[in-house]
């Protein structure tokens, strides 16, 4: 895996959490607005409004850095529209990241021939 597709999917792995986080605190904020008189919908929507974007944007770039299936990245994709999905997608680009570093490791050692 070559820098450039490391970056791009670290990108996206350190925006999958503060995005799902941003998406659950503006559900309690929408189901807040509507019992009390705390209204802070405005601003989450915002915040996750500009994370969401984020996450897509760094989405199609490690789509294409990564050269996914469209399996794969369907599936990331869904992952940042679910309440609690970019949790998984962070744990899921966690893993894939510390693969590519055993594997490259291991190349440079001359264990694999790849």
């Amino acid at each position: 895996m070559d820098i450039k597709t490391a970056t791009a999917l670290r990108r996206l792995r350190l925006v999958s959490a503060p995005e799902a986080i941003s998406f659950l605190l503006l559900l309690v904020c929408s189901v807040l607005k509507r019992t009390t008189d705390f209204d802070a919908v405005r601003v989450m929507g915002w915040v996750h409004a500009v994370l969401f974007i984020l996450y897509v944007l760094f989405w199609a770039d490690a789509w294409n850095r990564a050269k996914w299936p469209l399996k794969t990245a369907a599936l990331y994709f869904v992952l940042s529209v679910l309440p609690t999905g970019g949790f998984f997608a962070e744990r899921r680009l966690r893993r894939e990241a510390e693969d590519a570093v055993i594997a490259a490791r291991a190349r440079q050692e001359g264990i694999v021939n790849a």
